[in-house]
C-alpha cells in the first residue's frame, strides 16, 4: 500500500473476498456458492470516495471458497486503461492476516447474507465494509467507510454484477 493506486485496488477486491468468505455459510444445499465466478465492478451504481480516481474496468474472478482458503484474482484498468493484477489465497476464520507486506485483513459474518471485513494498512488507514448478496445472487452490494490515520471516515459504495 505505499500508494493510492494500491489502496483502491485492495479495497475493491477485498469486498468481494469478503463476500466469498461469506459463501460458506451462504451455500445452497446443492453446494453451489454464489461468489465463485466472475464479477464485474458497475461504475453507474457504484459511489467512490471524493476525489479517488474511478477505475476504467475492474473484473473479480474467484476459484476457491471454503472454510480454510479463498482463493481469487482482481483486475484493475486504471484511467489511462493500464491493468494491474493481484491474486490472492486468504485464510477466512475472522483474524487478522497479512494480505501483503504492509496490509492486513479480516472478516466477520453478520448473517447468511452479510460480511463485514475490515483492512488495515501500514499508516494507520483503515477501510471497514459490509457486503451483501441480493437474493437473485446477480448483485453483491458494499458499504463502507475508509480513514487514514486520525481522520473522518469517508464513505463509499462497491457495486458488482455477476457476468
Amino acid at each position: 500500500m505505499t500508494d493510492r493506486h494500491n489502496w483502491r485496488d485492495w479495497r475493491f477486491g477485498f469486498a468481494v473476498c469478503g463476500m466469498l468468505c461469506l459463501a460458506t455459510s451462504v451455500a445452497r444445499a446443492d453446494g453451489n456458492s454464489p461468489f465463485v465466478g466472475h464479477w464485474r465492478w458497475d461504475p453507474a451504481l457504484s459511489k467512490l470516495p471524493p476525489g479517488e480516481p474511478a477505475p476504467t474496468d475492474m473484473a473479480l474472478d474467484f476459484e476457491r471458497v471454503d472454510a480454510v482458503h479463498v482463493r481469487w484474482t482482481v483486475t484493475v484498468k486504471d484511467a489511462q486503461g493500464r491493468p494491474s493484477l493481484e491474486s490472492h489465497d486468504t485464510p477466512g476464520n475472522g483474524e487478522f492476516y497479512p494480505i501483503s507486506e504492509d496490509t492486513t485483513a479480516s472478516f466477520r459474518m453478520l448473517g447468511p447474507d452479510r460480511l463485514q471485513a475490515t483492512f488495515k494498512g501500514p499508516q494507520g488507514e483503515t477501510d471497514s465494509m459490509t457486503c451483501t448478496v441480493a437474493p437473485d445472487r446477480r448483485k453483491m452490494t458494499c458499504e463502507g467507510a475508509k480513514s487514514v490515520a486520525g481522520g473522518k471516515p469517508v464513505s463509499y459504495v462497491d457495486v458488482y454484477d455477476r457476468e
